[in-house]
């Protein structure tokens, strides 16, 4: 056959109007035709072991592939490579001071939320950020504490602890020997004794989630965080930021409440803290308003003022003075001893040793640090990319996998919990003028001098300031809230989403609650895959253009021929969903085949009972043979003329598959189930638009082998036009059965007991089609 149609013409024309008008003429095509005048090649699609081949010979060790290699695991030689001292180097100071300010704060703050020591919040935002310098790919998002890991982290140190207690009732406070011998360690709560218990589930779910991230990363699985939509990510923060504001508001009325873990923590903590309110320390209450009123005026009339913000080189670093202020105020006036107030406590200096000794609960942690993992990088990817967008470069997804589990992992030996991007500080460090990753090396550089020489100096910090630090920063997660107005209007199914996030984080807890959000957000993918819209095409008159009838008004039905949508691919889970709605839109087969039977079997016990019948011989389900007396005589008698009830009103049904993107061994016997019901009862059944992929399926299920390739069209036009000329020649063949019919066909007939007509000739007649388009 020729590779091209010698018949096929395409003419533009321009019109007055503006618009083009295209004339295409050629032959109808079926898929076989198609083939036939243009060969088709076949997808790619190798098998496991060729991929495995072809991996194996790219890993070739030469220069070239360790020179990629190395660069690819250590990002930071490429920006360093491109790195412009006079023009980068300046605004990476300027951000490293300011995040270095900021980390001080936020890193002691947020420490408390873990269950530890504040100190422990200032080595997270320390050992991390000097690791991910060396193998992260984003050059300004900022690594250290973030609230949503922190609180994750103090849920597993809690259950953690609650157990431990219940094992061992009574136990000697020990001194913890993961710092320089010349330091000192005091907890502000009542669970000194249990120091080594926190540390030792704090270091063990950082340790298991580094683990999860880093074999994630070595796997390429860096599209895990597809599963982890928007509504989800901002449902579960919104809950968590309830849990955060729950650990905090304690400190804020310095009243103690009892560790809850587990479903509905947050409801028994709030009945015993309400119970307790009488007991509020007025003074701390007042330090705590004072604090969180100076932090909100500054933040939101300075710091996020559009007239100011251009003027300013650097935000106010309103958190560290309010700490510096409350250490003062706090010392001068004697709040611990006089009032009451709780303090921070001794700060030890130096650093801390690495340890594997406290990775002794790794087996107790693995579930909570899967989810720590996931959420700690979904976070700090999707700040990533959104900061990269802004500069044009890329982020590697899989590369950040690796680089938060080394962080995790290494930081965890030296009591550095699991950390995360920071989205206040990245913002921070971005609008400054970071440039890239040097800006965490010099923030470290300011952390490691506190660390070293000033951490004492912090000894008379009170607690309810750091609180106050914490529940102001919370303001834009609790902000997301309003999310929910546009996602009402936008997609109810996503409102959904983070609703069920939101409460199954607030009632349940925060490890629970993500996987009820997931659990659900998976639902209903499988709920739309299950039930996705169908719809009748219609044409629009006088083009080859077809679409949904009920969105285009104008678009009208073809007489005789019914073409349904499926806008999902057919498989298992929506196969009953398909033949529903096709029944539904069209009409049950199996029952009308039903009805027609009945129908017939009353007319011959009708005409049997009248004694005008000596023999009836069965052509299909519709049409006899009468032979009256010693004479055969030819009488049609149609049983859908006898019952016009049991006639429809299309002789055609056209599948449009041109949604469908593959097709299971399921579909395919739908498929088949189908088009075998529809030939029962003289309803011819195409498909037009099929894919490849849905070819090949058809191919290995052996679906040809009951139905023609020649049913299978290129498109919905090739499908209409051949059921409309196929319709007319069934019809002039009739006519002419109807004018006469010879004696030998009726004995023919008789013999068999079937009518030995076929009618069903290939035809490809040529056709023309007329569409108007915009003239670009």
């Amino acid at each position: 056959m020729p590779n091209d149609d010698p018949e096929s013409r395409e003419t533009l024309i321009d019109q007055p109007n503006g618009y083009a008008k295209i004339l295409i003429e050629r032959s109808v095509y079926s898929q076989k035709n198609f083939d036939e005048n243009y060969v088709p090649g076949y997808r790619p699609n190798p098998s496991v072991k060729e991929k495995l081949q072809q991996k194996c010979m790219h890993c070739r060790c030469s220069g070239d592939c360790w020179k990629n290699f190395i660069l690819t695991v250590f990002p930071f030689i490429n920006i360093l490579k491109n790195y412009h001292i006079k023009q980068d180097l300046p605004g990476d100071l300027i951000s490293g001071l300011t995040v270095g300010i900021m980390h001080l704060p936020q890193g002691m703050a947020y420490g408390m939320l873990t269950g530890l020591p504040p100190v422990y919040g200032l080595y997270s935002s320390f050992f991390p950020v000097i690791l991910y310098f060396f193998f992260g790919s984003s050059r300004h998002i900022s690594v250290g504490t973030f609230a949503v890991a922190c609180l994750m982290v103090g849920s597993t140190v809690q259950k953690g602890v609650a157990a431990y207690k219940i094992a061992h009732p009574i136990t000697p406070v020990l001194q913890d020997t993961n710092v320089s011998s010349n330091s000192s360690l005091l907890l502000d709560g009542r669970d000194e004794q249990y120091v080594h218990v926190q540390l030792a589930y704090a270091m063990s779910v950082s340790f298991v989630a580094g683990i999860v991230q880093l074999l994630l990363g070595i796997a390429r699985m860096g599209f895990v965080t597809v599963y982890l939509s928007d509504a989800l990510i901002s449902g579960f923060t919104t809950g968590a930021a309830c849990h955060v504001f729950t650990s905090q508001i304690k400190h804020v009325f310095s009243i103690k409440t009892e560790r809850y873990s587990g479903a509905f923590k947050l409801v028994k903590t709030y009945i015993e803290f309400f119970g307790k309110i009488p007991t509020t320390n007025s003074v701390t209450l007042i330090a705590s308003v004072v604090c969180m009123f100076i932090l909100y005026m500054v933040s939101t009339y300075i710091n996020a003022n559009p007239k100011l913000k251009p003027k300013m080189k650097m935000p106010v670093p309103i958190e560290l003075i309010v700490v510096l202020l409350g250490t003062v105020i706090s010392y001068f006036v004697q709040l611990n001893s006089k009032y009451g107030v709780v303090i921070v406590g001794d700060i030890p200096t130096g650093l801390p040793v690495p340890a594997a000794n406290q990775f002794t609960v790794i087996t107790d942690v693995i579930s909570d640090g899967i989810a720590l993992a996931i959420v700690i990088f979904a976070i700090s990817v999707s700040m990533a990319k959104i900061l990269a967008k802004n500069y044009d470069y890329e982020i590697d997804a899989n590369q950040e996998l690796v680089a938060f589990g080394i962080c995790n992992i290494l930081s965890s030996f030296f009591s550095s919990y699991a950390t995360s991007a920071s989205l206040s500080r990245s913002l921070i460090q971005e609008r400054v003028g970071g440039r890239t990753q040097v800006a965490g090396i010099v923030s470290s550089v300011l952390l490691l001098i506190v660390l070293l020489v000033l951490g004492p100096y912090f000894r008379s910090l009170p607690n309810c300031v750091l609180a106050a630090i914490i529940i102001i920063a919370l303001r834009g997660m609790f902000l997301q809230v309003f999310d929910l107005v546009n996602l009402w209007k936008v997609a109810k199914i996503d409102f959904c989403v983070w609703i069920v996030a939101f409460l199954g984080t607030v009632l349940l807890d925060v490890d629970m609650g993500l996987a009820v959000g997931v659990i659900f957000a998976l639902l209903t993918i499988i709920c739309r895959s299950q039930r996705p819209y169908v719809c009748v095409v219609g044409q629009i008159p006088d083009t080859d253009i077809y679409r949904d009838i009920s969105v285009y008004r104008e678009a009208k039905e073809i007489e005789g021929i019914k073409i349904f949508r499926f806008e999902h691919s057919l498989f298992f889970v929506n196969t009953e969903h398909f033949k529903t709605n096709l029944f539904k839109v069209t009409v049950n087969p199996k029952e009308l085949k039903i009805r027609r039977k009945r129908a017939l079997d009353k007319q011959r016990r009708k005409d049997k009972k009248q004694k005008t019948l000596q023999t009836v011989i069965t052509l299909g389900d519709s049409v006899e043979l009468q032979v009256t007396g010693d004479e055969m005589e030819y009488v049609e008698t149609s049983i859908i003329d006898l019952y016009p009830s049991l006639k429809t009103s299309f002789h055609t049904i056209i599948l449009d598959c041109s949604t469908w993107s593959y097709v299971d061994s399921m579909g395919v016997k739908v498929l088949k189930s189908v088009i075998a019901d529809f030939k029962d009862v003289d309803i011819k059944v195409y498909l037009a638009s099929c894919k490849a992929g849905i070819r090949e399926m058809f191919a290995v299920t052996k679906f040809y082998d009951q139905v023609s390739r020649e049913n299978i069209f290129i498109t919905l036009h090739d499908a209409v036009l051949y059921a409309q000329h196929v319709n007319q020649s069934q019809r002039q063949v009739q006519n002419t059965a109807q004018n006469g019919i010879t004696q030998d066909l009726v004995d023919t007939a008789i013999e068999d007991g079937h009518d030995g007509i076929d009618n069903m000739a290939h035809v490809s007649p040529n056709h023309q089609t007329n569409s108007n388009v915009a003239d670009a």
